[in-house]
């Protein structure tokens, strides 16, 4: 009878075989997620067979893997700073970059007790989800043009415990009440070329959540003048874009009359996180 260690020898192979970085770790969160433990349980458990009611899974979900199916949407879950979010084809997988912004602004960012967060582009609810936690006082916006995406945001509230949050479906500030200002916006809006070769994992996010014309900020164009109008006095603007496009991110900031703009390195060193302020 196969045990786990044959498993994890064998779909290690397969993995790495097929170009799958990391194969070990990968094909050892398969098999712990399987069998309903952790990565380090699979230490103590080398020589368990492994029954054929889950041998036939776990192959299916191997097979998925080495086509590139993201290990994200074969266990449903990521974790992203305190909490588990579910995460499957409606919505861009939560990334660590993201994360670091997420810290970024709890560790630096002082709000009113009352403040008000919108979280365009809000996908998944990550985020905003995350921010609500860290401003529990304050009351969250979850902005999303896909109701696809809205609805899983809305799973994750639920998973989560968090209460503090809304949730609107619209085209960046289309429905939004004319007069409804923040103290703080965050967005992680698609910011990749269209026609940029991406990773087989990438490709099973939604296209909606990653292209924005010819040099990815079609979108952020729109979305800088619109936002800043819709800062409180001393509210923040942060965002997350790609490689190379800070410095017309921070002229599109510029122009639209932010200050203390400045854009943060992410853990790699490339200017990921462009911040503003309202005077």
């Amino acid at each position: 009878m196969t045990t786990v260690l044959d498993i994890l020898d064998k779909g290690t192979a397969y993995l790495e075989k097929r170009g799958i970085e990391d194969a070990r770790r990968n094909m050892q969160m398969l098999v712990a997620h399987q069998l309903d433990c952790t990565r380090m349980d699979l230490y103590l458990r080398f020589d368990q067979p492994i029954p054929e009611e889950h041998l036939a899974p776990l192959r299916e979900s191997l097979k998925k893997r080495g086509e590139g199916v993201p290990l994200q949407h074969l266990l449903g879950t990521v974790y992203f700073r305190r909490h588990e979010f579910r995460t499957d084809a409606r919505a861009l997988i939560p990334r660590p970059e993201t994360e670091e912004l997420a810290e970024w602004i709890a560790k630096n960012i002082t709000l009113p007790e009352k403040a008000t967060i919108l979280d365009m582009g809000t996908g998944s609810g990550c985020l905003g989800i995350s921010l609500a936690h860290d401003f529990p006082t304050a009351r969250v916006s979850l902005v999303d043009v896909s109701p696809d995406a809205l609805e899983l945001a809305r799973e994750n509230a639920a998973a989560t415990g968090t209460e503090n949050v809304d949730f609107l479906h619209s085209d960046l500030f289309s429905a939004l009440p004319g007069d409804a200002c923040f103290d703080l916006i965050v967005a992680n809006l698609p910011y990749v070329p269209e026609g940029e070769a991406v990773s087989r994992e990438v490709r099973h996010d939604p296209a909606l959540a990653l292209f924005s014309g010819p040099d990815g900020l079609d979108l952020i164009r729109r979305f800088i003048p619109a936002a800043a109008a819709r800062l409180q006095p001393g509210g923040w603007l942060a965002m997350e874009i790609g490689i190379d496009q800070s410095p017309e991110v921070e002229k599109l900031l510029h122009a639209a009359g932010l200050g203390e703009i400045r854009s943060l390195p992410d853990l790699a060193g490339i200017p990921r996180f462009p911040i503003a302020r309202r005077a």
